[in-house]
């Protein structure tokens, strides 16, 4: 699956931010860092640090850049402006994520680290930036066609600690991100099964999200749930590793219907997704969660149910649909974003 560039989106004017230049995709539970020296260059030295032990992003940066300096000595320079792709709802000066403790202000950060811009966009909307250009070798397509609609919107979900959706809109003066909490509308039933489960976890929340059953804080409250309509007696699993690894590595039964409930109710949430944008440049799927699932994802029923809409099949046979196994979309979305600022 190759996205289609209708027209690169330009700013009108050249930046005047400086170089180096310092990106983060910081989710629920590691953070991200890369560096761009130059313009035109990718992301490059990039790390993972847990979000667990730093007081925040900016000591988590500042960690980091402590690292490249000493890695890079004499040729090290500070950066002059960031761009960070936080896995929350971005809107004043005060970040809050969703899924951590973290909480930053975007003003003492940008002082912090001595930046002359700090740039603040949801981690979603600078993965749906990186969609345009992906190349094949960083995606693995699942069913539709090799090639969306050309010009067309694209989407991008993620099950990761949460889950992620954005757009990405052809506008006369290029792409446009949508960011949005879309992982927290409500999840819907596709057959009795689903809606049996769904009536269980209901009965522990009164709001049941596709959040709540499709991400890494989700999979064990899907697990529960499936025992339950089932009659089986399970213990309980704190984290989503346990579920994956008791279907795919010990063949336990029933984390086995878990992950194969978990891609079905996500196909059907994904072809939601592709029919309320109108994504018929391609649907792409993030986050960390399906990569794990290897080859059984692609043995699922996912695609089955993406395209299961009734009078739209059609419609949605039309989709291609997609994994992106490059875990640094999201820098590349990030730089790309840094590029179009104009401060």
């Amino acid at each position: 699956m190759q996205s289609c560039d209708p027209e690169t989106p330009r700013p009108a004017a050249a930046t005047t931010l400086g170089w180096p230049r310092l990106l983060a995709d910081i989710g629920g539970t590691n953070a991200r860092f890369g560096w761009v020296s130059e313009a035109g260059a990718p992301p490059a030295a990039v790390e993972t640090l847990p979000t667990a032990g730093h007081a925040g992003p900016a000591a988590a940066a500042q960690q980091y850049l402590g690292q490249l300096q000493r890695r890079l000595g004499p040729a090290y320079r500070p950066p002059r402006a960031a761009a960070w792709a936080v896995a929350t709802a971005v809107g004043g000066d005060e970040v809050r994520f969703t899924n951590s403790g973290w909480s930053f202000s975007r003003a003492a950060a940008r002082a912090a680290l001595g930046l002359d811009e700090l740039l603040v966009l949801n981690d979603f909307e600078a993965l749906a930036l990186s969609l345009p250009r992906l190349q094949p070798q960083q995606l693995r397509r699942f069913g539709g066609p090799d090639h969306g609609l050309p010009g067309a919107a694209m989407a991008v979900i993620g099950p990761g600690t949460g889950l992620g959706v954005a757009g990405l809109l052809p506008t006369r003066q290029g792409w446009v991100a949508v960011p949005g909490e879309g992982g927290h509308a409500t999840l819907s039933a596709a057959d009795d099964f689903d809606a049996a489960v769904l009536a269980a976890v209901r009965r522990l929340y009164p709001h049941v999200s596709a959040e709540r059953l499709l991400s890494g804080i989700g999979l064990p409250v899907l697990h529960a749930a499936i025992a339950q309509v089932l009659g089986q007696p399970a213990a309980p699993v704190q984290h989503a590793g346990e579920v994956v690894e008791g279907a795919l590595q010990a063949g336990d039964a029933l984390c086995l219907r878990t992950i194969d409930s978990f891609c079905a109710l996500l196909g059907s949430f994904a072809g939601n997704v592709a029919l309320t944008l109108g994504a018929r440049g391609g649907v792409y799927v993030g986050g960390g969660i399906v990569p794990r699932l290897g080859e059984h994802f692609f043995q699922s029923p996912f695609r089955q149910r993406f395209e299961a809409k009734g009078r739209f099949q059609p419609y949605l046979q039309a989709i291609p649909t997609a994994l992106i196994t490059d875990t640094l979309a999201a820098l590349t979305g990030s730089a790309f974003a840094l590029d179009l600022h104009q401060p």
